[in-house]
């Protein structure tokens, strides 16, 4: 779905110029690559992530930092794998 979302909203040069079967060939590249920094994102997490939290923000601080080590690093890993792929093919 992120691939499909950057290709379609996509207004740069090389993605208006580029045909369909590029389009499409960079939507599964993206998926792929999206996937494996996905997969990497999480590697770090689990590496990464501490055992303890403590803040001084409140409830809603210690909420904001659980929800980032549930989801941030795999998000941020899917997000930048499918940039790097959909640029790799249509550049």
């Amino acid at each position: 779905v992120v691939s499909i979302l950057m290709v379609t909203f996509n207004t740069a040069p090389e993605v208006l110029g580029a045909g369909f079967f590029a389009k499409l060939f960079a939507v599964v590249v993206g998926t792929l690559l999206g996937a494996l920094g996905a997969h990497i994102g999480d590697f770090l997490r689990r590496f990464a992530m501490p055992t303890a939290t403590f803040t001084q923000g409140g409830f809603f601080s210690l909420i904001f930092i659980r929800l980032f080590w549930m989801m941030g690093p795999q998000l941020v890993g899917l997000v930048g794998g499918s940039l790097i792929g959909i640029t790799l093919v249509l550049m």
